[in-house]
């Protein structure tokens, strides 16, 4: 990546994860992450006292726990297929462009901040850059906090690179493709089960009625994927994970569901989440480990998680296309 005469380069963004999966290291995780008011939008007259003074004083011990049972010996999941989905990118674009484009990553949260992906890439003479959030449907509490931070880190420079940003993939073919081929695989390796759970993450619901496209986007991602696999509508259930304070929430709960469904007589489930492009907490440990607990424990008898669509060739031809096509002009 030391060729300055690239036209461009990219910024490969995710949510981020602490440094370690100790109680210190998930503090400054939380902080930061919490604190973000696109994150949490209650006022922070009322939501710091609650920050500061409970969550960040009880949670982070029971949160690195967590991530210990989830953390690989090379380091975060997320981080470890993150770097490995920068690497690969960068060969591919390589590859199918004949030329070198310096891919980078950063994290909203963590480490490697967004500041340091973007310094890496203006360091390689990069005078465009092409910022690629790993989310497929847009939300104000994930992607828009991307956009916020790219402008507030030059809002006081004298000058500033061209920028473009994706805002979201969730009906793009090469996606839909992808997914349904991981299903596919994942059936022929392990066998089917009775219905296919696809699980995001969820949003308050206000969120949505106050403009956010998230819900409409997961359903349509849901439907697409569903098509693609010739599914019935019995043959299929959408859901959303990740619940977090007292705000109503997109329904129907993931954990809900699962605890519901062995007495209508669904004994077998597979289940996936489509919202992640990398395997971390939320699908390692909330749907792979909890999730079948809740399941079996509710009657269920076979539980299968599909892993996300991570450094695969399927899903590094999908962040192909849409560099490619993001960056009309630039080469």
């Amino acid at each position: 990546m030391n060729d300055t005469s690239s036209p461009f380069g990219v910024l490969l963004v995710n949510l981020g994860t602490p440094d370690s999966p100790t109680a210190p290291d998930v503090k400054k995780f939380l902080k930061q992450f919490l604190s973000d008011p696109r994150v949490v939008d209650i006022s922070p007259w009322i939501w710091k006292p609650i920050l500061n003074g409970i969550i960040l004083n009880t949670r982070p011990a029971k949160v690195a726990k967590l991530y210990e049972s989830i953390w690989w010996d090379n380091g975060s999941p997320l981080m470890v297929i993150s770097q490995q989905q920068r690497d690969k990118l960068a060969q591919s674009l390589q590859t199918n462009l004949g030329f070198n484009v310096p891919v980078e990553l950063g994290m909203s949260y963590g480490n490697p901040s967004l500041e340091s992906g973007l310094n890496k890439l203006k360091a390689q003479g990069v005078s465009k850059i092409f910022v690629l959030p790993l989310y497929a449907q847009y939300s104000c509490s994930t992607v828009a906090p991307v956009f916020d931070a790219i402008s507030d880190l030059h809002k006081t420079k004298r000058d500033f690179p061209e920028l473009r940003i994706n805002k979201e993939y969730f009906a793009h073919p090469a996606y839909i493709a992808a997914l349904a081929e991981s299903v596919k695989q994942h059936w022929t390796d392990k066998g089917r089960g009775d219905v296919l759970l696809m699980s995001f993450h969820g949003v308050p619901v206000r969120y949505v009625t106050e403009g956010d496209p998230y819900q409409i986007q997961c359903q349509k991602t849901a439907e697409l994927v569903a098509e693609s696999l010739g599914l019935t509508a019995e043959q299929w259930r959408i859901c959303f994970q990740s619940q977090f304070g007292k705000e109503e929430w997109l329904t129907p709960a993931t954990d809900q569901l699962l605890e519901s469904l062995p007495d209508q007589g669904i004994k077998s489930v597979d289940i996936m989440c489509p919202a992640f492009s990398s395997d971390c907490l939320e699908t390692l440990e909330e749907i792979s480990q909890e999730g079948k607990e809740s399941f079996i424990s509710a009657g269920g008898e076979r539980y299968e998680f599909i892993g996300c669509l991570n450094d695969s060739d399927a899903h590094i031809e999908l962040l192909q296309q849409i560099v490619k096509q993001q960056t009309l002009g630039w080469c």
